[in-house]
């Protein structure tokens, strides 16, 4: 299991009242048991192996890139519909890898057009348009980790 996925589900106890969680992808299995104290949060992680490895969440070094400056998502904002992740997840801009966009900067979009899928948990969940317009700015890069209330896409 990638570091990704690691970050994701850690991200996904600390945001919701759970306060445990164990996966299990065919030999490897990960438990994140959520504590009292702020950021405590301790990862079980086993690959082909009973023995288990503690891993602190300030020790999975997972780099987040920000394709816009916060000040510069909450300029685009003002002059536009920022359309906003729903959940904590990866970012795609189509349904297939490779295959074509759901829409690009300049598109026109109704209200309920697919703008983008957000995959978590192995679930790809499509984000819908919520106004109608033109796509002024595209502001998450393809693949990249989203978190919730994050701006993606800004309309017009």
């Amino acid at each position: 299991m990638d570091l990704r996925k690691l970050k994701t589900l850690i991200d996904l106890v600390e945001s919701s009242g759970i306060t445990e969680l164990e996966v299990t992808e065919g030999e490897e299995k990960v438990r994140i048991v959520k504590s009292g104290g702020m950021s405590q949060n301790t990862v079980m992680y086993t690959a082909q192996s009973p023995m288990m490895q503690a891993i602190p969440p300030n020790q999975l070094h997972v780099p987040v890139i920000a394709s816009a400056s916060v000040a510069e998502a909450q300029t685009l904002e003002s002059t536009g519909h920022a359309v906003k992740s729903p959940m904590v997840g990866s970012f795609y801009r189509s349904a297939t890898p490779g295959g074509k966009a759901f829409v690009d900067v300049g598109s026109e979009v109704k209200e309920g057009d697919v703008l983008c899928v957000i995959e978590a948990m192995k679930l790809l969940n499509e984000i819908p348009s919520d106004k109608a317009g033109v796509v002024k700015r595209i502001l998450v890069e393809n693949g990249q980790p989203v978190e919730y209330g994050q701006t993606l896409i800004v309309i017009e």
